[in-house]
């Protein structure tokens, strides 16, 4: 461990604003793909002490308070609390979902900013002649997240997402840092190679606040009309966009990355 520790102080750079071009040089690509790298064999809490250290306070980290976000929120706890978290509020989410918001505000004194679209919930079907997301989801998630996120992102050089390699194939190539140029910023994945079984055996072991509609069958939680239970032998991922050739919001697609990750 400490020898581990020891070579992840040596590729850690001074933070400077300038870590995060809009248009990264062959060189910089270069230099976050040798972190990747290296912080392969790193533990989460590791590799989130090194994005503190490289690029706090200009770091930030989106959740939908899935079981990996409350999971990392335990870690930012420890390590720096004082990381901007924030949350892309589409107006369809579960009230459990935003009732966890406030449990994890109690429990670790972290407020979760909302991150809102220009227009409710109403506006908008009222714009679409209805529900969108029943005849297009993917303007639908592009409208009221991605577009959400782009915003959120202006101002940061670094975000932090939750997923997971094991959670579908679109995230199989997964780095632990990469290059994100759909946001224009790097892009820190801490639990990359953990599995859904060490995600929750920390859960358990540590108490920490969870959506507890992943007890009643929803292990994979989005906006309300877009996600269902997950029946025996089907995939965690299972219940998003159910019947539909979907998979991802559009958070996290390959297509956007510069080919180290997503």
């Amino acid at each position: 461990m400490e020898a581990a520790r020891m070579q992840l102080n040596m590729v850690t750079l001074p933070p400077t604003r300038s870590d995060s071009p809009e248009a990264p040089s062959a060189e910089f690509l270069e230099e976050l793909r040798a972190h990747s790298a290296r912080l392969e064999s790193a533990t989460p809490e590791e590799i989130i002490a090194w994005a503190v250290e490289r690029y706090f306070p200009d770091l930030t980290m989106a959740t939908a308070f899935g079981p990996e976000g409350c999971v990392i929120i335990h870690m930012l706890s420890k390590i720096e609390p004082q990381t901007h978290v924030f949350n892309l509020d589409t107006g369809y989410q579960f009230q459990e979902t935003l009732e966890l918001r406030e449990r994890i505000a109690q429990r670790y004194g972290i407020e979760v900013e909302m991150k809102q679209p220009a227009t409710t919930v109403e506006q908008y079907e009222r714009l679409h002649g209805g529900p969108l997301y029943n005849v297009n989801p993917d303007q639908c998630c592009f409208d009221r997240k991605v577009t959400v996120l782009r915003q959120a992102a202006v101002g940061f050089r670094a975000w932090m997402s939750g997923i997971r390699r094991d959670q579908s194939s679109d995230r199989a190539r997964a780095g632990i840092v990469s290059w994100d140029k759909k946001f224009g910023l790097v892009k820190v994945s801490p639990l990359a190679n953990w599995t859904k079984k060490e995600v929750w055996g920390l859960i358990v072991k540590e108490n920490i606040p969870y959506n507890p509609l992943h007890d009643q069958g929803f292990p994979s939680i989005g906006c309300w009309p877009c996600t269902r239970k997950v029946l025996d032998g089907e995939d965690e991922r299972a219940g998003r966009w159910a019947g539909k050739a979907k998979t991802e919001c559009g958070l996290h697609t390959p297509a956007e990355s510069d080919g180290s990750g997503i």
